[in-house]
């Protein structure tokens, strides 16, 4: 079942590529008009526009603003509203994320985690108060992109993770401040999506070396995260709200040594091993 989203618009940052590109190509072909936004240099606006024309669906419009730099968020919300003419957002997608590798205590910093948050956390928050100021209205529904990162260790992903951990309690607390707004406010997470920021935060090699552990059912595809949004928005989940969505294919539960134990024998990196002691 899938709904329909004519005459709506969609603002997604950083839209043009990975999670938040496959989510704006989802609107867009359930008939949404998309708004992405991208830092300069990181897309090829003809290859994006390509993607929406073969799917028979609306261009998207694409606007190049840093989430982090107050500025171009200003500029984008009175471009959608005067260049536009688009009198509500109705659907707000939290998807940037930007942070530094961290390798040892000594790499903290509060200024390297201000930075973090500025990208990967607080726009949630900055968009949508923007939005109110420049068009009267809060979007009907918010979504941000978060990660297990908060709840699970992955090597170098410290700032990503304190980033999304304040993401997903202002997630909560938003939706209660704008309970009276009728505003649904969630967050996704996704597990084992690969992506461009996955390849930087742990390397090259870590693709390669995870194939040997873990099997292709396990990865998330970004069709399947947009999806997700695209429900939390469809109006029927409305009483969804405050709430933090992993998106997993429930291998949350049981993704772990045991279950690498349990399957060693179909596994490359034991292939040589007639055991494991």
């Amino acid at each position: 079942m899938l709904a329909n989203f004519e005459h709506k618009t969609v603002l997604i940052t950083g839209g043009t590529r990975g999670i938040g590109l496959s989510t704006a190509l989802l609107f867009a072909r359930l008939g949404a008009r998309c708004i992405l936004t991208y830092r300069w240099g990181s897309a090829d606006e003809h290859e994006v526009k390509k993607q929406f024309e073969a799917l028979g669906a609306q261009e998207p419009i694409l606007f190049q603003a840093d989430v982090a730099h107050q500025e171009d968020t200003e500029d984008l919300m009175r471009y959608i509203r005067d260049d536009l003419g688009v009198q509500q957002v109705d659907i707000f997608v939290s998807n940037v994320s930007f942070s530094s590798v961290t390798h040892s205590f000594e790499d903290y910093s509060l200024q390297s985690l201000k930075k973090s948050l500025r990208y990967s956390a607080w726009p949630m928050v900055a968009y949508t108060k923007q939005l109110y100021r420049t068009l009267g209205k809060y979007p009907r529904y918010i979504v941000g992109l978060s990660s297990p990162g908060p709840d699970q260790y992955y090597h170098g992903y410290d700032y990503v993770a304190f980033s999304k951990a304040i993401m997903e309690m202002l997630c909560k607390y938003m939706s209660y401040r704008l309970r009276d707004q009728h505003v649904c406010v969630n967050v996704v997470r996704g597990t084992g999506v690969k992506t461009k920021s996955l390849e930087s935060t742990f390397g090259s090699e870590f693709e390669k070396f995870a194939k040997k552990l873990i099997p292709p059912s396990y990865w998330i595809a970004p069709e399947e995260i947009a999806g997700t949004v695209a429900m939390l928005c469809s109006g029927l989940l409305d009483a969804v709200r405050g709430q933090i969505i992993t998106v997993d294919r429930g291998v949350g539960f049981y993704g772990n040594v045991m279950d690498i134990y349990t399957r060693r024998s179909s596994l490359p990196i034991f292939s040589s091993l007639s055991n494991v002691e």
